[in-house]
């Protein structure tokens, strides 16, 4: 029997005045049951999917079509690659909003609908004024606030750099969460061909194939699971890997996206795709010399990897600034065009 995920450990009760003290020092997934309660959106929602649709409709200014990902019945809600992974199973088409709202309405009652689903849409280029309505205050500098809409759907295991509140506005969320370590277990695609822009796990967890992917049951050893309903929120750390399934025909999620970096700090996923192709293709002991270097200077890095070298010419190696990361990348720009 393959093994059972664990429960995310939950907050109950949490006095939401007290979020901008805790989140920003939460490592480690959460679930919040409640924290959104008390929105407008969450009471329309209580009250029916109708109600929830008109809300989001007061919002909407019209100018801007959304992104609507669409797949055919057969799909059973998966977003996910065609069967010789060549394409993708779906299609994606701007359409007004008011027109994706109306549609997932209307098939709410068919036997085999469509799979609709908005995803990352920014909130306030797009439902300006949601937020003044339906506020979160979480003590994260800039947070980046989106909203995801669509019908019953199965999101590929994946990650993302920041960190993240994903807080269900209407409908049910089944949310699976793996601890970074277990990218070895997960069976994870490609990193440059991406449904959404993220790699993601090839494994079905609707009907896992433990034949071809055998380490997944260790993943499963690891993972943790809840189901939330409307008014709840998950806290989901950087580098977590999540599975996200829509369980209603109509599914509304407001998430929030940081990092606890400046914005001028480059992306880590840049600093991947270098790294394979400068170190993957290295005789082995030559990358465990860079490894011992990255430790050194990244991974393991304290004071003693530049105490000994004065202030005034310790450049990348002492703090790093605005005008510092502009130097790097001009650097690495001219290293790249030889």
């Amino acid at each position: 029997m393959p093994a059972t995920p664990g429960p995310i450990d939950e907050v109950r009760d949490l006095d939401r005045s007290r979020l901008p003290d805790l989140l920003p020092g939460w490592t480690t997934p959460k679930v919040i049951r409640g924290l959104v309660g008390d929105w407008p959106m969450v009471g329309a929602a209580r009250t029916s999917a109708e109600a929830a649709v008109a809300h989001l409709k007061q919002y909407d200014h019209g100018s801007l079509p959304v992104t609507a990902t669409t797949a055919p019945p057969d799909a059973q809600g998966r977003i996910f690659y065609n069967a010789d992974m060549s394409g993708f199973n779906f299609r994606r088409e701007q359409i007004p909003l008011k027109v994706v709202l109306d549609t997932l309405l209307k098939y709410r009652s068919a036997h085999a609908a469509p799979t609709i689903y908005v995803a990352s849409t920014t909130l306030d280029s797009f439902l300006p004024g949601f937020r003044r309505d339906n506020a979160l205050e979480l003590g994260v500098a800039d947070p980046l606030a989106s909203i995801w809409i669509g019908n019953r759907s199965r999101i590929a295991a994946h990650h993302d750099v920041p960190d993240n509140l994903a807080c269900v506005a209407a409908g049910r969320r089944r949310v699976t969460l793996f601890p970074p370590d277990q990218v070895g277990n997960l069976y994870v695609g490609p990193l440059d061909f991406t449904p959404a822009g993220q790699a993601i796990s090839l494994v079905d967890f609707a009907a896992p194939d433990l034949e071809r992917f055998p380490r997944f049951e260790r993943a499963l050893a690891s993972a943790q699971v809840a189901e939330l309903g409307p008014g709840d929120a998950v806290f989901i750390p950087s580098l977590w890997w999540h599975h996200m399934e829509g369980l209603e025909d109509f599914n509304v999620l407001v998430n929030y996206w940081w990092r606890p970096v400046p914005a001028w700090a480059d992306a880590p996923m840049n600093a991947l795709m270098l790294s394979l192709l400068a170190l993957r293709g290295l005789p082995p002991a030559q990358r465990r010399h860079w490894q011992a270097l990255f430790d050194h200077y990244v991974f393991a890095a304290g004071a003693e990897s530049h105490a000994h070298i004065p202030d005034a010419v310790r450049g990348v190696l002492g703090p790093l600034d605005e005008g510092m990361a502009a130097n790097v990348r001009s650097v690495v720009r001219k290293r790249l065009e030889r």
